[in-house]
């Protein structure tokens, strides 16, 4: 059977008394299966546990006043930025990559002011695979079907222009397909090869949810994957094995 990817629209806007499995069950038309594969938007569920913040609140610092000056940004985004941080990676031209606390290396800590009210940034959820998880077990609670949970974002890639959308937590699938130690089709042994199949589901899927359109879920059925408690820090390198740090 072919893939088949399909959004999942709606209106409503997603706060903490939103629950988000519900709204799939009663906006998407093509129904849930056993062995769909869910990806959904970091930022509604950025909304649902209240990871918004108002940058009226935010009182910066020394540091982020002094950044923000060179930068021509915001003080208090760029705190926000910063206490969302474990370190800087790189400031130039404008851009501040960090990592993140949870480890990812991306723009701004994954702060966020579109899609979110005036003056409002969204912060990535505390623990992304806890967040898949969660409306996993829902899903499975309210259907009685077992899919696999994809939350998805959008980072730049560096030496390439444009951006992807990527894996940032996941629920019962594995993050990666080895094939190291396998033949390829001239009968050599694969030595390296790994393929991030979470990052590429959500690429895809990222192709039928778009960037302007209300569709912040999507559901891909017919691919084929391995049920696994896997985490998204399988995906991160080490510092042993980051040749640019």
């Amino acid at each position: 059977m072919s893939l088949h990817i399909f959004p999942v629209n709606f209106d409503q806007d997603v706060n903490s008394s939103t629950n988000l499995a519900d709204i799939l069950i009663s906006s998407n038309k093509c129904g849930i299966e056993d062995d769909d594969i869910l990806v959904v938007t970091q930022k509604i569920i950025s909304k649902q546990e209240g990871r918004t913040i108002n940058l009226d609140s935010v009182i910066p610092s020394e540091l982020s006043v002094g950044i923000a000056s060179a930068y021509e940004k915001d003080p208090k985004l760029i705190e926000v930025i910063l206490s969302e941080s474990k370190r800087i990676v790189r400031m130039e031209h404008g851009v501040i990559i960090v990592q993140t606390k949870h480890g990812f290396i991306c723009a701004n800590a994954g702060v966020d002011e579109s899609n979110v009210d005036e003056n409002f940034v969204t912060l990535l959820p505390i623990d992304s695979d806890k967040s898949a998880k969660l409306l996993r077990e829902e899903i499975r609670k309210k259907t009685g079907k077992n899919i696999a949970v994809i939350i998805s974002d959008t980072f730049g890639r560096p030496f390439r222009l444009g951006q992807t959308d990527n894996a940032i937590g996941i629920s019962g699938i594995e993050s990666i397909l080895n094939y190291e130690g396998k033949p390829d089709t001239f009968g050599k042994l694969l030595r390296v090869t790994a393929i991030a199949i979470v990052d590429e589901l959500c690429s895809a899927a990222e192709l039928v949810m778009e960037k302007t359109k209300k569709s912040p879920m999507a559901i891909i059925k017919n691919y084929k994957f391995y049920f696994k408690d896997d985490k998204i820090s399988s995906l991160l390198r080490s510092d042993l094995d980051d040749l640019f740090k």
